[in-house]
């Protein structure tokens, strides 16, 4: 799988988001770096939108993950902590819940 899939890092600086999306960046709510593998088909596809757009890849990364973000909480977060976030009252992450290395998940699930 991790062959057949692309690393693409992306850290949003895109100043044309549509104004729903526009926030005033600050300290406390800079873009952060993240890195993500995908199949080679979609990184394609992707390339594809960004070229005859003239954007950049990692804006429409951005908007994928912000218009999906809702239906994956749903699916995956239990049910108080989506209370939580969308009351905008985030929980604390816990390190060493997760998975801390990049890609970690990915490998684990090849095994």
């Amino acid at each position: 799988m991790l062959e057949k899939c692309c690393e693409i890092a992306i850290g949003i600086a895109n100043g044309n988001a549509p104004p729903e999306f526009t926030v005033r960046r600050s300290a406390e709510n800079k873009l952060t770096v993240v890195a993500v593998l995908i199949d080679p088909q979609i990184e394609q596809r992707l390339r594809l939108l960004a070229e005859t757009t003239g954007r950049k890849q990692s804006f429409f990364l951005q908007q994928m993950i912000e218009r999906g973000i809702n239906a994956i909480e749903e699916t995956w977060l239990p049910h108080e902590t989506l209370g939580q976030v969308r009351s905008g009252r985030m929980p604390v992450s816990h390190p060493g819940r997760g998975t801390s290395d990049l890609f970690g998940d990915v490998a684990d699930d090849e095994r």
